[in-house]
């Protein structure tokens, strides 16, 4: 243990003395991460708040055709502007967003009481067309309600005979959820900092010491090989969750100075959930030290450990993306998935739900038992003789 705790110290000494890696590794992520997330995040929302309030600009073709519809929506915050030239490049384009087009018939169906044709041109596959298509779908069913009701009175009819069933919707969802759809990324950052925060020391540790020549005058001390490579991993999760914490404490200072009117939606960030969010990280941190010291244990250089942090920053995005495609219900099984369950965890902790007992239980345990079971692998491959013979 002595021997351990005295590694620990060395590899955190050494990693201090180069002044220009620390202040990368602990301002350059922590902060980059949460400025980058929390500043698309309020631009996203600004954006569609400017655009759901702003008056709606909406080309109209054949509006000669429907004169009471153009004048009810100039009423209804929507600018009527002429239609281009040439409507589908325009929408190609990006030169407008949404075109309404009445065609000549409109009139005649009209006139029959029939249902007269609107044609809405977009582009399904742009993010800025969503919000005004929204606007105009929406008017024109009020448009349409409205129509419908005064053509059955003036046949004397009730207009709610034509509504047998009246569906009325009651959104259970809280502020706290719906930040959760926003924040589907914030998992991922989160694990990422706790997972390879430590990955640079863990594998200058093992990879780096053994290029330079250094690991083998180290492990031929009558200190156990086991004792050394725990040092070793001890420092790297020390320093990973150095990294995790100062990324939560980024968020949370940077979610403090935006108020939760511009957003939408607010998030729990108090220091309670912050704790927890820093509870749920640790076995990842844990398991991601392990994993890179692991695999530093079986390379030759610097160089060849590093080629591994590709697929290293891939695995923790593996659950965010597959939840992304096919959300799937919160069940007590995934909380024995690391990594799953840390991602479906710390969406529950910003929403303010409540993390059952078993959940933590679960979790924690299959974290720490997994990176146990990695860091036993390492220990063994810590005790070769090719270990120590430099590439």
């Amino acid at each position: 243990m002595k021997a351990a705790w005295t590694v620990l110290k060395k590899e955190l000494l050494d990693l201090f003395r180069d002044r220009r890696t620390v202040m990368i590794s602990l301002l350059m992520g922590p902060l980059f991460g949460p400025a980058l997330m929390v500043g698309l995040i309020t631009l996203i929302a600004s954006k569609e708040m400017d655009r759901a309030e702003k008056p709606l600009k909406l080309p109209v073709i054949g509006a000669e055709h429907a004169p009471n519809l153009v004048d009810w929506l100039s009423t209804m915050n929507v600018e009527i502007e002429p239609a281009p030239a040439d409507p589908d490049a325009a929408i190609r384009n990006q030169d407008e967003d949404v075109i309404l087009r009445i065609p000549a018939e409109y009139a005649e169906e009209w006139r029959k009481s029939r249902p007269a044709p609107i044609e809405i041109l977009y582009d399904s596959t742009r993010q800025d067309t969503r919000t005004p298509l929204r606007r105009v779908e929406g008017l024109l069913e009020i448009y349409d309600r409205q129509m419908g009701a005064l053509r059955l009175v003036a046949r004397g009819i009730n207009p709610a005979v034509g509504t047998p069933v009246l569906v009325q919707h009651r959104d259970l969802s809280t502020p706290e959820s719906r930040a959760g759809m926003l924040l589907a990324f914030l998992p991922y950052i989160l694990i990422l900092s706790g997972f390879l925060g430590g990955a640079q020391l863990a594998m200058d540790a093992t990879a780096g010491e053994r290029e330079r020549q250094s690991l083998e005058p180290l492990l031929a001390t009558p200190s156990a090989r086991g004792a050394i490579m725990s040092g070793k991993l001890g420092a790297a999760a020390a320093f990973a969750l150095l990294t995790a914490l100062l990324t939560l404490l980024s968020f949370k200072a940077f979610f403090s100075f935006i108020p939760a009117s511009m957003l939408g939606f607010k998030i729990d960030i108090s220091w309670l959930a912050i704790g927890k969010l820093f509870l749920l990280i640790m076995p990842i941190a844990v398991f991601g030290s392990c994993l890179v010291t692991l695999l530093a244990a079986t390379t030759k250089s610097m160089k060849e450990a590093q080629s591994y942090m590709a697929l290293l920053m891939l695995l923790p995005m593996l659950p965010t993306l597959v939840l992304m495609v096919s959300p799937v219900k919160n069940q007590l099984w995934m909380s024995a998935v690391p990594l799953l369950a840390q991602n479906q965890l710390i969406l529950k902790v910003v929403r303010g739900e409540v993390v059952s007992g078993a959940e933590w239980a679960i979790a924690l345990g299959a974290g720490l038992l997994l990176a146990g079971v990695v860091w036993l692998i390492a220990a063994k491959l810590y005790h070769r003789e090719q270990l120590a013979i430099s590439a």
